[in-house]
C-alpha cells in the first residue's frame, strides 16, 4: 500500500498525451503489452498452478514416472510464442515506417487527415548548453526555453546542437528525437489540445544537464499571432548575441527576440556561425564532385523513435 499511495504523485503524461503522434506511440505501447500479455498471464498462472498441483506432499494416484512427451503441449508451447511474435513483428514493421519523425504527417488526429494546401510551421531547434534556442523562420522570431505552435496545425521540427548531443523530447506531442552538432534531425508532430507541456532533454550532456528545461505552449490561431507579437518587441538575435547565448548557463529564464540574423540557424548546422576550420562550407575542395547520395533514408526509417542525423 505504501508503495501504490507513493506512485499516485507520478505524472502519467505519456498515457494520456495532447498530440496525435505521441497519442498513436501511446496506442502502439498498449498493444505491445497485451500482445506479451497473452504469454506472460497464463504462464504465472500455470506456474503456480504446477507449483500447487505437483507439491511433494500432494501424493496422486496418476504418477507416472517415464511420462516424456505431449504433441498437444508441443503444439501450445511453441505455437501460441510464434503468433505472438509474428503480431508483434508486423506492428513493429507498420509502426515503424508510420510514425518514423521525418515523414510528415498524413493526419492531424483520427478521423482528419492533413489538406493539401496545409502548411506546417517549421521551428528551427538548437540544443545549447544548457538551455533550448527556437528560431520560427516564416515569423522571423527566435525564443529561448518557451516553444508555441497552434492547436491542429502539423509542426516541423528541424533539429541540432551546438557542441554536444542532447535529446529534444515533449511527452505531450511526440517521442524524443537527438540533437547533434553538425548534424540536421526532423520530427514531425502536432499538439490538439491548448495547454502548457513540458518539455526537456532525455540525454545527458554535462553540469547543467537538470535544468534543460523548457516550456512548450499549445494555443488557438488568435493566441499564437498574439504570441508572435509579443516576441516582436524584444530584442534582435545577431550573431554577436548568439555567440555570447551559446556559452555554458544553467537556469536560464524565457527570453524572445524580434528578429534573427539571416541563414543563422543553417550556419549553426554547419558550424560556420564564426570563420575557422570547423566550417563545413569551407571543408569540400574545389575539384572534389559532391556525393550522389548522401544520405539513406531507408536506414534512418528502421530507427524508430531513435532517428539517425540528416547531413545538413
Amino acid at each position: 500500500m505504501p508503495v501504490v499511495l507513493l506512485l499516485t504523485g507520478c505524472q502519467t503524461v505519456l498515457m494520456s498525451p495532447s498530440g496525435d503522434v505521441a497519442l498513436q506511440q501511446r496506442n502502439l505501447i498498449i498493444t505491445s503489452l497485451l500482445l506479451m500479455l497473452i504469454i506472460i498471464v497464463p504462464v504465472i498462472v500455470l506456474t503456480l498452478l504446477f507449483a500447487w498441483r505437483y507439491r511433494a506432499s500432494h501424493q496422486r494416484d496418476d504418477y507416472d514416472p517415464d511420462w516424456n512427451h505431449s504433441t498437444l503441449l508441443e503444439l501450445l508451447i511453441w505455437s501460441a510464442p510464434l503468433l505472438i511474435i509474428i503480431a508483434l513483428g508486423a506492428v513493429t514493421w507498420v509502426s515503424t515506417h508510420k510514425l518514423d519523425p521525418f515523414r510528415p504527417l498524413e493526419r492531424v488526429s483520427e478521423g482528419r487527415p492533413v489538406t493539401v494546401d496545409a502548411r506546417p510551421l517549421v521551428v528551427d531547434v538548437v540544443a545549447l548548453d544548457w538551455k533550448w534556442l527556437f528560431i520560427y523562420p516564416e515569423q522571423g522570431i527566435a525564443t529561448v526555453n518557451e516553444v508555441a505552435a497552434p492547436v491542429d496545425r502539423p509542426i516541423e521540427f528541424r533539429i541540432t546542437a551546438s557542441t554536444v548531443m542532447n535529446s529534444f523530447f515533449v511527452p505531450a506531442l511526440a517521442g524524443q528525437i537527438y540533437a547533434m552538432p553538425g548534424m540536421q534531425t526532423t520530427l514531425h508532430a502536432v499538439i490538439n489540445k491548448p495547454g502548457d507541456f513540458e518539455g526537456f532533454s532525455a540525454n545527458y550532456s554535462g553540469a547543467g544537464f537538470s535544468g534543460m528545461h523548457f516550456m512548450f505552449r499549445g494555443m488557438d490561431e488568435a493566441q499564437f499571432e498574439q504570441w508572435v507579437a509579443q516576441a516582436k518587441s524584444g530584442p534582435v538575435l545577431s550573431r554577436d548575441v548568439y555567440q555570447q547565448l551559446a556559452k555554458p548557463s544553467e537556469n536560464d529564464p524565457v527570453s524572445r527576440y524580434a528578429s534573427v540574423a539571416p541563414s543563422l540557424f543553417e550556419d549553426i548546422v554547419t558550424q560556420c556561425v564564426t570563420p575557422g576550420p570547423s566550417c563545413m562550407s569551407g571543408m569540400k575542395g574545389p575539384n572534389l564532385p559532391a556525393p550522389e547520395h548522401a544520405h539513406d533514408s531507408t536506414a534512418d526509417e528502421s530507427m524508430h523513435g531513435m532517428p539517425m542525423a540528416q547531413p545538413h
